[in-house]
């Protein structure tokens, strides 16, 4: 008799556990909901300084990874009109350079920083050179492009990639290097995030 109540208070048990593994967690920390977000890393800026990405959360953001000596360049342009348009409705646009693609980002992060004001008056924030692809690839780009970002992972196939982060923190869009930041699809589904509550 005893050994059919243990079994059952073990059945009982694993029951329970097997629900409340179900249940959300209304407990966690801010930080711990917000772990499966790209803003849970830090980097440095161009100047070399440590930035906690979690700092621009409420703010719809533009990830892009950039190159000074790329077709695609002239994209900073657009970039800048973009961040020039929408940064005092809570848009920003944050540059990783990457010389990852043919060489087309050799330079120096000092030597970035002043081809970026100088060429195209750049004044939305650029940070340090990162790898974005390969076994050197920083840790955001590791979290971009992999399952934990689905359905917008995928490597990045070349400069200029863009992903949308909605204000919660989550990816709501990717771009792909051709899709020019003034192109109607980006600007439909930055709209819509600024829009949304």
């Amino acid at each position: 008799m005893k050994s059919i109540y243990l079994l059952y208070r073990f059945i009982f048990s694993l029951l329970v556990s097997f629900v409340l593994g179900f249940l959300p967690q209304k407990n966690l920390t801010a930080e711990q909901r917000s772990q499966d977000t790209p803003l849970k890393f830090k980097v440095k800026s161009i100047n070399g300084q440590e930035v906690d990405l979690q700092q621009y959360k409420g703010k719809v953001i533009m990830i892009v990874n950039t190159a000074s000596k790329c077709g695609l360049t002239p994209q900073y342009k657009a970039l800048e009109s973009l961040y020039q348009k929408y940064k005092d409705r809570g848009f920003i646009i944050l540059g990783f350079p990457a010389n990852n693609f043919m060489n087309q980002e050799p330079g120096t992060n000092e030597e970035i920083k002043s081809f970026c004001e100088l060429n195209y008056k750049i004044s939305f924030p650029i940070f340090e050179k990162v790898s974005v692809d390969g076994s050197d690839m920083c840790p955001l780009y590791q979290f971009l492009t992999s399952k934990d970002n689905a359905p917008f992972d995928g490597s990045i196939k070349w400069n200029f990639t863009k992903f949308l982060i909605g204000k919660d923190g989550k990816t709501v869009a990717r771009f792909e290097p051709k899709v020019k930041p003034d192109d109607s699809s980006v600007i439909e589904a930055i709209e819509k995030e600024l829009n949304r509550n």
